[in-house]
């Protein structure tokens, strides 16, 4: 239907083309036919019908394909259409007619209408003008000719079209008050483009129908929208940075080729694209044709009329004195009374005095204050120092010279700046008698000298709060829980209290002292179990950290005792017992700086009725002993010993090794790793740590003091705390450097011992002033984040005994409890 209705328009349009379009007629059928019947052919003509619809795309033809005959008519009537757009029409009519797939019948008659419409305008070209004259001699016969051709064609729009016809006729007429336009001249040439004034979002060919959303929606999908067909559009292969690099050197159009965002294709631009963007880049006017010098139109004429254009009479205002000018010139008068407006004889002395030389006091003086301190950043000038007594026209007889200052004073003729006064001192009896002095003008020289020339610069103060120099550390209400206040109190040794351990289910603790002996005691009552001789001060005590194993160290004089303490789980306790009664056949024999060294002997009966039952008896006092944390191994310290001041030694075995042959410095102490096969030895001033497996040295620290007295790891194992008898406590973060990350300087004596806790972020410390201050170490998982290092609680309950107070600080295994031993004979728990 939209063929036939843009076939009427056509007609209705011109009256003289319809002899040309009524000979052609049976033409164009001859050729649908043929085409009906050969494929090929159609197809061809289908392109080319394609090619021009695809550009012709209006929105008056989308209204009408579905309009009945009744509407048709009245959208003839009410469309505004010329020659041209009839016959694009007419071709848009074909396509339509062809996406509808209708009958055979309609689509051979269609197919007539819509040849017949579109020859004269394909035909149109170079016979253009031959048509013309035709059309113009044969006028009215056409006329009726039309009329029976629209017959022949056997549409079902001919009689309405007929009607239309009559009552429109061939001039212009009104009808309903909407203008019907009288047929126009046909144009030569080729036929106008519908949209050569300007694009229209109709004729751009959208191949990607999602909308105007963000593309970056499809990122994740391997598709980036949907066609007209609603099928998705697949990703185009993206390249990598190898692939770019070889376009870019082998494409020349690599530098104008983008990406199409919709699509995802490589576009490449044309000159016009690229003449358009360096238009628009460069900020001019975008089509390079328009001329942004063209002649001045003057719409309005420049000569000045003799009688004016409106004839209005003036208003009564114009005749009465302004009252905003008189405003106006109040507020001038108020000026020039200021003296913030200046006449022009003002402005020209003004003016002038600009421009001659500016002289200015340079530095301060008494009469211009108000002037210096419009000078921006004014420095003012140093003050002489005040008068000595030796400048004084009577000094007192002692600031005058004798006969040995007097030599002194011509000695340093030609080194005037050796001298101790620039001057002799000399005595009048009256201030009248004073000469004149003969180097005034010379000093006033050299003071405007030093004045002028010595570069000054201000300083600026650094204007910081107290309160911006101590770090922002969270309350301690909010660290919690940890040890506050004393609980318990273990009393029974004689003498100093030199070591302490835990067992590690927390149940029982080990304590050594100078009294020779070594007690058991319950914590939770404070009730000592057992006591255990050893001859010798005990400098060392360390229960075994694998809690299968009931044996604990201790280190007595140039022994090592390893006891059975009888306490926890019988079973336990007897088949320790049963485990070391007999010593396993030793396969290799210990070479001679091994035997010399330590002997592992079998203890007498009396010591194995308190419960000894292993004996390493030392070439030295031992002042440590640690156990791995497995609980097979153990080491000891010797700090006499030279090159052999550390021991290795392994129960199941019952042997021993020297793991250093040559001497770092006197050792103080050494630790397992907790979690690697690591071990830290610290020296006086070093602490170096050791690979077991690898047996070479990993790392060195370096924490910068003189005399380092004890040492402890972090459960996981990256970070260490070291102790120092001066009075410091030093934090390193083994991941970050080999130098303190944090230095505390928390208590006022020597530092002596200490200590981690397994499960909570603590750590304490203990000293010989008496206080053990406990803090809060909190070590993140995230490598990035510091670790954070709060004070907590300083707790001060320890007596001091000759210059000692507290010797050791260790945690329970489970409860945020510690305990700390002293020279006061004492130990007690703090909860």
């Amino acid at each position: 239907m939209v063929a036939n209705k843009k076939n009427a328009t056509k007609r209705k349009a011109d009256s003289g083309t319809v002899q040309t379009a009524a000979a052609e007629n049976a033409a164009s059928k001859v050729e649908v036919e043929a085409g009906a019947n050969s494929e090929s052919d159609y197809e061809s003509d289908k392109e080319n019908l394609l090619g021009e619809i695809g550009s012709d795309e209006d929105s008056s033809d989308s209204e009408g394909e579905f309009a009945d005959d009744d509407d048709e008519v009245l959208s003839f009537e009410s469309v505004e259409s010329d020659y041209d757009e009839a016959a694009e029409l007419g071709v848009d009519g074909k396509e339509e007619v062809e996406d509808e797939e209708p009958e055979e019948d309609e689509a051979a008659e269609s197919a007539d209408d819509v040849n017949s419409d579109s020859s004269p305008e394909e035909d149109e070209g170079d016979d253009s003008s031959e048509d013309e004259e035709e059309q113009e001699s044969d006028g009215k016969e056409d006329e009726k000719e039309e009329d029976d051709a629209a017959n022949d064609d056997g549409d079902d729009d001919g009689p309405k079209l007929k009607e239309i016809a009559k009552v429109l006729g061939t001039t212009e007429k009104k009808t309903r008050g909407v203008s019907v336009f009288p047929p126009e001249p046909q144009r030569k040439g080729k036929p106008q483009d519908e949209y050569a004034g300007g694009d229209t979002s109709d004729e751009e060919d959208v191949r990607n129908t999602v909308g105007n959303i963000p593309m970056h929606w499809y990122d994740e999908y391997k598709h980036v929208g949907y066609d007209w067909d609603a099928k998705r559009i697949i990703k185009p292969k993206q390249g990598d940075a190898i692939d770019d690099f070889m376009k870019r050197m082998e494409d020349p159009n690599f530098w104008r080729t983008v990406r199409d965002p919709q699509t995802g294709q490589k576009v490449v631009l044309s000159d016009e694209d690229v003449e358009l963007i360096k238009r628009v880049m460069a900020g001019r006017n975008p089509d390079g044709e328009y001329d942004e010098h063209a002649p001045w139109v003057e719409w309005f004429t420049s000569e000045v009329e003799t009688m004016p254009i409106r004839n209005i009479p003036d208003s009564k205002r114009s005749f009465l004195p302004s009252r905003a000018e008189k405003q106006k010139i109040g507020r001038m008068v108020h000026a020039l009374k200021m003296g913030w407006a200046k006449t022009r004889a003002e402005k020209e002395r003004l003016a002038a005095a600009r421009k001659g030389p500016k002289f200015y006091m340079l530095w301060e003086t008494d009469h211009g204050k108000e002037e210096m301190r419009r000078i921006h950043d004014h420095v003012t000038a140093p003050k002489r120092p005040l008068p000595h007594h030796a400048e004084s026209y009577n000094p007192p007889p002692e600031y005058l010279f004798n006969e040995h200052e007097m030599a002194e004073w011509k000695r340093h003729e030609d080194e005037p700046w050796k001298r101790k006064l620039h001057f002799i001192p000399q005595k009048f009896r009256s201030l009248r008698e004073v000469p004149a002095y003969d180097k005034f003008v010379k000093e006033r020289f050299i003071r405007c000298l030093d004045l002028y020339l010595c570069p000054r610069g201000k300083r600026t103060r650094v204007t910081v709060g107290p309160e911006y120099l101590v770090p922002k550390l969270p309350s301690p209400r909010d660290l919690q829980p940890f040890p506050t206040q004393q609980n318990l109190v273990y009393k029974g040794h004689t003498g100093m209290v030199r070591s302490i351990s835990v067992e590690p289910h927390g149940e029982y603790l080990l304590t050594g002292s100078d009294d020779h002996t070594v007690k058991i005691w319950e914590i939770a009552t404070a009730r000592c179990i057992r006591t255990i001789p050893t001859g010798d001060i005990v400098r060392s005590v360390a229960w075994c950290p694998n809690g299968k194993i009931s044996l604990v160290a201790v280190a007595s004089g140039k022994r090592v005792l390893l006891i059975n303490p009888k306490v926890g789980d019988h079973l336990l306790v007897k088949k320790m017992d049963d485990l070391l009664e007999e010593a396993p056949r030793a396969d290799t024999i210990d070479n001679e700086r091994i035997r010399t060294a330590i002997q592992w002997t079998e203890v007498t009966e009396e010591d194995r009725k308190v419960g000894v039952r292993i004996a390493i008896t030392h070439f030295r006092d031992v002042k440590q002993v640690v156990w791995h944390g497995r609980g097979d191994y153990f080491a000891t310290v010797m700090p006499d010993a030279a090159n052999r001041s550390v021991l290795i030694h392994q129960l199941s075995k019952r042997r021993s090794q020297l793991p250093f042959s040559k001497s770092k410095g006197l050792v103080q102490c050494i630790l397992f790793h907790p979690v690697k096969p690591c071990l830290f030895v610290a020296t006086q001033r070093h602490v170096r740590v050791y690979d077991l497996v690898k047996q070479e040295l990993l790392k060195k620290l370096f924490p910068g003091c003189k005399w380092i007295s004890s040492m402890a790891i972090h459960p996981k194992g990256d970070n260490l705390v070291i102790g120092t008898y001066e009075k410091k406590l030093m934090w390193f973060d083994l991941d970050l450097s080999t130098k303190p990350y944090q230095q505390l300087r928390l208590h006022n004596s020597a530092v002596r011992n200490v200590a981690f806790h397994l499960r909570y972020p603590l750590f304490a410390s203990a000293g010989d002033d008496r206080s053990v201050i406990v803090s809060h170490g909190m070590v993140y998982n995230d490598l990035l984040q510091n670790p954070l290092i709060v004070p907590l609680r300083r707790l001060e309950h320890h007596d001091r005994v000759n210059d000692f107070a507290v010797f050791d600080v260790v945690f329970h295994p489970t409860q945020p409890w510690l305990f700390s031993s002293g020279a006061d004979h004492t130990v007690r728990l703090y909860t």
